[in-house]
């Protein structure tokens, strides 16, 4: 039986040297959050349309009335107001439309850092070139041909729509080992965001294979990190081996959910 090929993610490197990797969003994702906000989208403008009709009667009559120059202004308003609910809420919101949102998907730079606004902006320029002829045909071709199922609007801003999986915060349970050195109570520490806890989680998962002197090194940082308002007494209790430094950080990341 031939293996099959492994699923396309982006490889990060944080601060720390511990990698991480994020698994890329493929054509389904993207075509189910895209119809979740193209949705929102069109009720706004179905919302819009019987606004006005309460203010006039004959809503095609008046557009028709309008000179060319203006009649253009707002087909071009039409689309930019479309390119801002992408652009904004993807700047905004840390890559995320409402739709991606829905999903579980954000994009990011291809290195995995957020997505800035030259990015998300190009990105959504191009929405008008991946549109063509209809229906996405475009892009949904450059996202069946590319690896990471990038369209030409990411092609050219340099982005990659990742997913975000849920994180089972049972595999990372040691055995009695852990309870060896009691850590002190998570409870009184500042909790911890996302990005601190997929970096804790990260750590745990790869220390047993690490060298024992890095293992030691990057968990010293962790926890100066994640448990800044420890006492020197508890930061040189929890630090006094490996297993009740992974113990510490193994509850700070479990209190965080």
């Amino acid at each position: 039986m031939t293996p099959s090929a492994p699923a396309p993610h982006v490889d990060v490197a944080t601060p720390e040297r511990v990698a991480l990797s994020l698994p890329v969003a493929g054509i389904g994702y993207r075509c189910l959050a895209w119809l979740v906000d193209a949705s929102l989208l069109f009720f706004f403008w179905v919302a819009l349309y019987f606004v006005i009709t309460l203010l006039v009667s004959d809503v095609l009559g008046a557009f028709q009335a309008l000179s060319g120059l203006t009649q253009t202004l707002l087909a071009v308003g039409l689309f930019a107001t479309q390119w801002l609910y992408w652009t904004l809420a993807e700047v905004f919101f840390h890559g995320q439309t409402p739709g991606k949102r829905v999903m579980r998907i954000r994009v990011v730079r291809e290195d995995g850092s957020p997505v800035g606004f030259f990015e998300s902006a190009v990105r959504n320029l191009c929405r008008a070139v991946d549109f063509l002829p209809v229906l996405y045909a475009t892009g949904c071709i450059t996202m069946l041909l590319d690896s990471k199922h990038r369209r030409l609007g990411d092609l050219l801003a340099g982005t990659v729509l990742v997913r975000e999986e849920a994180i089972d915060l049972d595999k990372y349970t040691q055995g009695p080992a852990q309870d060896a050195v009691p850590a002190p109570d998570a409870g009184m520490q500042r909790p911890l965001d996302a990005a601190d806890v997929e970096l804790v989680l990260a750590f745990l998962a790869r220390a047993p294979g690490l060298e024992p002197e890095v293992r030691r090194r990057l968990g010293t940082r962790l926890v100066d990190r994640v448990g800044a308002s420890l006492t020197d007494e508890e930061r040189a209790r929890v630090l006094q081996s490996a297993e009740a430094t992974e113990a510490f950080l193994r509850t700070r990341a479990k209190a965080a959910h």
